[in-house]
């Protein structure tokens, strides 16, 4: 008996050892394991830890005195170790690095329909960073919410409306561990909240070698309200949304700190995560025995700031007596500042007392690094924030961009991924990618071409069942049922659109012309087929109404056999969807994508874009590797404009889209499409990938943040201490500063520029004066330093610079900023001042 108990046990450990590990949500070869285990559960969740808990002991032992089965699974685990032991591009490119750590906060993850604790892009991002980061070696934790119900399900009504649904997550069915100590007792973290102290259990995610740790409320210690604070992803109002900032931040790095987890960098995935950057001050203040703002001066360099958000009005903003009531006694307690000194932290500076707390604008100030999530965006955001940077030009605010990557190992069907390992080997996003446009580019158009017929197939099949699914569902009767089991031909272009259904996103662009989209897709010689899929946000009515709009269409006679909206979009649609579709359709107002990825995912698919240049199409998009919308700027909701672009839609899917996915060779292959698939897939597949986008993350933020913490928190806050008397001197005294007298010359084809400085009570070695003169087209701002001309006289000095008169002499403007050793200008002091 004992015997037969131990046998059980170590079947199910080494199974509980697969199935806790979500590295197989991007490396299916344990997928069979599941699936003899439970083939219709594994079907149905995809989820190998609810199928573990489910399945008996006894099938368990079965299975595991079946040889094959057995080697199987050990194979699996030692695969598993190898992995996890193996030095990979981290370790082999940057072992010197001071990077021990880096801990990233978001609100939300997306790794697996097994964990759904997303509700769209955002999400997408953090988990693909996250499954990067394991594939690179990159020393990374990751902090969030462990929601009871997560985002909202799904349901189209009889009368074509959305329906939400919230079913309950139980954590036993979830791939997560609680975090315990070494005594074996369950950590919880516990916050200030007004009235009664806030619980929060802990749970711990593998995701392959990064450590996910996720807070949720529902601890019995809790008030019934308190346990409903992790309840739902985006629900509520404002006072749920900023108790569950409250968590993710302070809770977050109060976790890491009790598990002894010293992160250099903290990256904030948007600013919901901000107030992390009070808690790791707090921390900073009590190791180094510093006041308030040397810590925060400390700890700003290892804080990075992404930004997702497009639009000033999208940023969290909380009404200053609420963030008085949650954060007044911890700003005083424990930071040792009063309330306006907290609420100054996250306002644009003004004096306006009823101003709104700004979550971006704490983020902003509390970090030494902030980028946007692609070209396009990074401009957009410099306007956003330039209220904060009052007088300087808008191309010198401080935000930068990382353009977003997709895991393609997460985003490619098997038949894919076969393919790109026959032409890049199974290493391809770990390894150098530089032979990567090359290798998928010799593969032959015949190939290709039965590979995005297979995939065409399997497509079909999936949409056929899902529609026959969602048809007996909802009361459908059998022929209906039936019937949906014929609908659509792999031999047909299917045309895909997938997104939130929000206004600026223009999901209806498409319905503009309806009779002309009919006669498209119903075209008997040159038909299409169109999968729609998206939610609206239970308050977004106008995105709701745009949904039942849709499928009102959808249902018409004529129609139906042609088109379909698919409800429910989640994790696995999304994968079926960007495996299979030809072409995937994207019409967002310009400049209000901040990235967008669903479109990189088909990529690795053969998938060829449409798509409004704007986010990341803007900087991917050639005439060889897709088509695009609009001319390149920013019309603002001009109905207009939307009814010239939906003209403009229509022309390029009759004119260029559709006879090129139609005209076939003698053998039956679309030559000009299959050469748009390679070039496509060679020429931005390893440039849109999340491999790609966290080597840059590394090697441009995280490793310099680790550096400069260090140094700054070095020998007490030693530089910090100077840095930040430094600050608060030039903030006070630099309206001394002043200009007194301005000669300008021009002989000997060069202007020449004499300038006598007043500097006031500030230091000559504070400021750096300099010559500014904006860019030319093509070019990059002129900034060209004055050197002293003669030795200074009390305050006055004068300075001196040449530049060559290939532009004329008023181009030139003379302006002071501060400088200081090691202090990053303007984001750490936005003083400036201009000779006129």
């Amino acid at each position: 008996m004992a015997a037969r108990e131990s046998t059980e046990n170590s079947a199910w450990m080494a199974l509980r050892d697969l199935a806790l590990d979500m590295r197989w949500s991007w490396n299916h070869a344990s997928d069979r394991v599941w699936c003899r285990l439970d083939p219709e559960l594994w079907e149905f969740t995809r989820n190998p830890w609810a199928v573990l808990q489910t399945v008996s002991p006894r099938r368990c032992d079965e299975l595991w005195q079946d040889v094959d089965f057995r080697s199987e699974v050990d194979g699996l685990l030692r695969q598993r170790r190898a992995a996890m032991a193996t030095p990979v591009w981290f370790q082999q490119q940057h072992p010197e690095a001071e990077l021990t750590a880096a801990a990233y906060f978001s609100m939300e993850y997306m790794l697996s329909e097994a964990l759904p604790l997303y509700c769209g892009g955002l999400g997408n991002v953090a988990g693909d960073h996250l499954k990067a980061a394991s594939d690179l070696g990159v020393p990374l934790v990751a902090v969030g919410l462990l929601y009871q119900q997560g985002y909202f399900r799904q349901v189209i009504g009889p009368d074509g409306g959305q329906d939400a649904v919230w079913p309950y997550l139980e954590p036993g069915q979830l791939p997560v561990t609680p975090v315990r100590n070494q005594d074996g007792e369950w950590i919880r973290i516990q916050l200030e909240m007004p009235g009664r102290p806030l619980t929060l259990r802990t749970w711990e995610v593998q995701v392959g070698r990064v450590r996910l740790f996720l807070l949720d409320s529902n601890d019995p210690a809790n008030y019934p309200a308190q346990r409903d604070i992790t309840s739902q992803l985006y629900g509520g109002g404002s006072e749920l949304r900023l108790q569950q900032e409250l968590a993710l931040g302070i809770g977050g790095w109060r976790l890491l700190r009790e598990i002894g987890i010293a992160p250099e960098v903290c990256h904030l995935n948007e600013g919901h995560a901000a107030f992390a950057v009070l808690e790791r001050t707090r921390g900073l203040m009590a190791d180094s025995n510093q006041p308030f703002h040397v810590a925060f001066t400390a700890a700003r360099p290892g804080n990075l700031f992404t930004t997702h958000t497009a639009l000033d009005a999208a940023f969290d903003r909380f009404a200053p007596e609420m963030v008085c009531r949650y954060l007044g006694d911890y700003a005083n307690k424990w930071l040792g500042i009063d309330a306006e000194q907290l609420l100054a932290l996250g306002r644009s500076g003004g004096s306006d007392g009823s101003e709104y707390f700004n979550m971006a604008w704490l983020a902003l100030r509390g970090c030494g690094a902030v980028n946007g999530v692609s070209r396009l965006h990074g401009e957009a955001s410099r306007a956003i924030f330039q209220p904060l940077f009052p007088r300087w030009p808008r191309a010198e605010v401080p935000v930068g961009h990382v353009t977003n990557g997709v895991h393609m190992a997460s985003w490619d069907s098997a038949e894919a991924d076969a393919l790109w390992t026959e032409a890049c080997t199974k290493e391809r996003w770990r390894g150098d990618p530089s032979s990567l446009p090359h290798d998928i580019g010799q593969v032959s158009d015949e190939r290709l071409w039965r590979y995005r017929t297979d995939a065409s197939t399997a497509l079909v099949a999936n949409v056929r069942e899902r529609v026959a699914r969602d048809r007996a569902a909802s009361g459908a009767g059998a022929d209906e049922v039936d019937a949906a089991r014929r609908l659509f031909n792999a031999d047909v272009l299917t045309l895909g659109f997938a997104r939130r259904f929000a206004e600026y996103k223009r999901p209806n662009m498409l319905l503009h012309d309806r009779e002309r989209l009919r006669r498209l897709l119903c075209d008997p010689q040159r038909p299409a087929q169109l999968l729609i899929a998206g939610k609206a946000h239970p308050q977004d009515y106008e995105g709701q109404a745009m949904i039942q709009d849709w499928v009102g269409f959808l249902r018409q006679a004529g129609v139906r056999d042609h088109a379909a909206f698919l409800a429910d979009y989640d994790m696995l649609l999304t994968e079926q969807l960007v495996q299979g579709v030809d072409v995937w359709i994207n019409t967002p107002r310009r400049p209000w994508e901040a990235c967008g990825t669903s479109g990189m995912k088909t990529l690795v698919n053969g998938g060829i874009n449409v798509s409004e240049l704007d986010g990341w199409w803007a900087e991917a998009y050639d005439p060889s590797v897709g088509w695009a919308l609009g001319d390149g700027a920013e019309h603002g909701g001009d109905a207009e404009w939307d009814a010239l672009e939906a003209e403009e839609l229509y022309s390029l899917l009759e004119r260029e889209v559709i006879p090129e996915f139609y005209d076939r060779d003698a053998s039956g292959i679309p030559r000009r499409w299959v050469q748009r698939m390679r070039a496509s897939m060679a020429s931005l597949t390893p440039r849109f990938a999340a491999s790609r986008s966290v080597r840059e993350y590394t090697e441009s933020y995280y490793i310099p943040a680790a550096a400069a913490f260090k140094e700054r928190t070095a020998d007490g806050c030693r530089a910090a201490h100077g840095i930040a008397s430094w600050q608060r001197r030039t903030l006070h005294d630099w309206q001394s500063l002043k200009f007194s007298h301005l000669d300008q010359r021009t002989y000997d084809g060069r202007h020449h520029f004499e300038l006598t400085v007043d500097f006031g009570r500030l230091r000559a070695d504070e400021i750096r004066l300099e010559l500014y003169a904006d860019a030319v087209p093509g070019g990059r701002p002129e900034r060209i330093p004055m050197t002293p001309g003669s030795q200074p006289s009390g305050t006055l000095a004068v300075y001196c610079a040449d530049v060559a008169a290939e532009r004329p002499s008023a181009d030139y403007t003379v302006r002071a900023l501060p400088v200081c050793d090691g202090a990053a200008i303007p984001l750490e002091n936005p003083c400036i001042l201009w000779e006129h």
